[in-house]
């Protein structure tokens, strides 16, 4: 099953837009999975007669909708049976006509039973939802007959905790029982074709009781929310999009036209591009799709005319009018796409909309005083979040103070270092250099020079501009090395203003992760000196703490904040150790409980899990290795033990890997009398069972 690209609602979408997320999502569906797919989800299982239309012309052979959106249903030669409210029999496909008189298949899944895996705690066991699936099926037919639901993704684990384990135990439990066959709609398609002819709603889908309204007006689905709060909003930013997408398309078919045969079919095929951005591909792409060979200027032209129509395409994604305010992150999501799609259009000297673009924006309202409307929203959000070349190489030169000079990929730009200087008087640093910054996605390049200084803490200062020259450079290089050797900061500040224009650099100019890396790095060092004290403190009154609890004392809020910030962080860094010392563990989490303290469950949970997953991937590449074996089952053993539970999802998944792939070799060879094997095999069933994994 494959789906629409980005997850757009696509009865509120284009024809051209809907023909490019059926093409992509079918293209995407084959790179991952080397074959073609046989069905499509619909986002949201939004569908109107041309989606269907489109997905039977592009090979889908069928889909699956919710109940509630057969309209009417009729058996061979039969007469139409209205099907309103969800009269539809799910254990069998449908066949359906498509207004160009293509056929596509369409399964509805069954309502009741997803409502109850979602809602009405229906994987609490696996048994549970295996029995009701099997309830389902009449027992008075004796043709084939389906028992399917559909639900989110994230209702297996996320939603409904270890909802993933009752999932895989119900189908053991009706497969390994013989109670039933498991299957799939392509298989069960070529035993059982349709019998039945439907016709569906257009315009609806599974989350919205009011048709697609939940994507376009204040119908009343939300996530919820204060009172008082409303979704006015969605209409404007709909209509602000439309705007956008409708006055560009003809600029992209003109600029386009001069550089590829059918700026369309391109876009079409640009999906191969985006999957795999390497130069042979482009290379390809370009030989089907230019009027002539491109020049680098063209080629970056294109690429930037197909990338504004990715983009124009993304900021439709549906969860954007899903939740309930204006200023939430999904929202604020595909506000930046549209920004990304008005960056673009300026950089190719195309119409500049923006303006124009936020008048219609001011009219969504938030339901947040302080961000008001969507002009302020995306000020506050979405234009300090675009990215240039410019950006990228302050990012490189901001970032380099802390983590050194280096070669290679930020996110989607590649760096070329081509000269770097780094020097250092007492706390503060300065960096001098030049790099060549390229988009892998654009191919657009820049060669800039840069100076910052690191006066200490946050306090970061220097400047950015485009390379003018070698010898401009050693000069402006020798100017502002001198300053600093005389540490006269001040003259410092002034000199790098000048060479590269005014402006203080603050770690905010850095992208969101290496912003808070650095961060960590400095609040670390400031965090040192506060544990060294709180550490004084509780070694210097632990048996008064130790006494006052054997006493039934409460010890003294300072007290206890000293012995809290000693005991976790002396148990986070234990337990970030791939050594781990198990038995010091142990003994500090006993004096913890001893002292009274909270633990500090989720960093100490996060830290645990990260060096469990750390080891059972260092097993999965040296499966034989005994020892490392042994270490981690006795570290997940630990882990069972802690007062706060620990996450081991990821570390049950490799531990699975390693039952299919290496453990049956081993088992055999044990056997066979392979005492190493037999050690082995044994020591790996134990760590199956501190997993809660059934060793077959």
């Amino acid at each position: 099953i494959a789906q629409c690209y980005n997850h757009m609602i696509m009865p509120l979408a284009n024809r051209r837009d809907k023909v490019t997320q059926v093409r992509w999502g079918i293209k995407d569906f084959m790179h991952r999975f080397k074959r073609q797919p046989q069905g499509m989800w619909l986002p949201e299982t939004a569908v109107d007669s041309e989606t269907l239309d489109i997905l039977a012309e592009n090979g889908i052979k069928y889909t699956i909708l919710s109940p509630y959106q057969a309209r009417r249903v009729r058996t061979k030669r039969g007469a139409w049976r209205d099907a309103s409210g969800g009269r539809v029999d799910p254990s069998v496909p449908y066949k359906y006509r498509t207004p160009s008189h293509r056929k596509i298949a369409i399964f509805f899944y069954d309502g009741p039973i997803s409502r109850a895996v979602a809602f009405e705690r229906l994987l609490d066991r696996g048994e549970y939802l295996a029995d009701r699936l099997l309830g389902s099926l009449p027992h008075d037919r004796t043709e084939p007959q389906l028992a399917h639901i559909a639900t989110d993704g994230e209702t297996y684990g996320h939603h409904h905790r270890h909802g993933e384990m009752a999932l895989s135990y119900a189908l053991k439990y009706i497969e390994e029982g013989g109670k039933a066959r498991i299957t799939n709609y392509g298989e069960f398609l070529g035993i059982s074709p349709p019998q039945s002819e439907v016709q569906v709603w257009d315009n609806t889908a599974w989350s919205c009781a009011h048709g697609v309204e939940r994507w376009r007006s204040n119908c009343g689905c939300s996530t919820g929310g204060p009172e008082g709060w409303n979704q006015d909003w969605r209409m404007p930013l709909r209509d602000a999009l439309d705007w956008l997408r409708d006055s560009l398309a003809p600029y992209y078919e003109q600029c386009g036209s001069e550089l590829l045969k059918d700026p369309w079919a391109a876009r079409d095929d640009y999906i191969d591009v985006i999957l795999d951005r390497s130069g042979p591909v482009r290379t390809c792409f370009f030989e089907k799709h230019a009027k002539h060979p491109l020049p680098k200027d063209e080629t970056i032209a294109a690429l930037s005319l197909l990338e504004l129509q990715r983009h124009a395409m993304l900021m439709y994604t549906s969860c954007g009018w899903f939740f309930s305010e204006l200023s939430g992150i999904e929202t604020v999501q595909v506000i930046q796409y549209a920004g990304r799609v008005l960056q673009l259009a300026k950089q190719l000297g195309g119409p500049d909309l923006e303006a124009a673009f936020l008048d219609r924006l001011e009219a969504a309202r938030s339901n947040v005083p302080e961000h008001r409307n969507g002009r302020v929203i995306y000020e506050t959000f979405v234009r300090p979040a675009m990215v240039d070349l410019e950006k990228v190489g302050v990012h490189y030169a901001v970032s380099s103070i802390f983590e050194g000079s280096r070669e290679g990929r930020i996110y989607s730009y590649s760096v070329d270092c081509q000269d770097y200087r780094l020097l250092t008087a007492g706390k503060a640093k300065l960096a001098l250099g030049r790099a060549h910054i390229t988009s892998e996605i654009t191919r657009k390049e820049a060669d800039v020079t840069f100076g910052v200084a690191h006066l200490g803490d946050h306090n970061v200062a220097g400047g950015i501009r485009g390379f003018r020259g070698q010898e401009h450079y050693e000069q402006t290089a020798q100017a502002i090395t001198g300053v600093f050797r005389k540490a006269d900061f001040t003259e410092l500040v002034r000199v790098v203003d000048r060479e590269f224009g005014p402006g203080t650099y603050s770690l905010k100019l850095l992208f969101r992760d290496e912003q808070r890396r650095i961060l960590r790095q400095i609040v670390e060092s400031s965090l040192g000196e506060a544990e060294r004290a709180f550490r004084q403190v509780y070694e210097d009154r632990v048996s008064l703490m130790r006494f006052l609890a054997e006493a039934g004392v409460p010890a003294p809020k300072p007290l206890l904040m000293a012995a809290e910030v000693t005991l976790n962080t002396e148990l986070r860094r234990c337990f970030e150790r791939d050594d781990m010392n198990i038995g010091r563990i142990l003994a500090l989490v006993d004096e913890t409980q001893t002292a009274g303290v909270a633990f500090d469950a989720a960093t100490l949970e996060f830290a645990l899990r990260k060096t469990l997953e750390r080891m059972a991937e260092r097993l999965v590449k040296e499966p034989r290795d005994l020892q490392v074996l042994n270490q981690l089952s006795g570290a997940v053993q630990m882990a069972r033990s802690l007062p706060f539970e620990v996450t081991l999802w990821r570390v049950q998944n490799l531990f699975y890997w390693l039952m299919q792939a290496v453990y049956p070799g081993a088992r055999d060879r044990a056997a066979a009398g392979d005492l190493d094997a037999q050690t082995w095999a044994e020591s790996f069933r134990a760590l199956g069972v501190r997993l809660s994994v059934r060793v077959h």
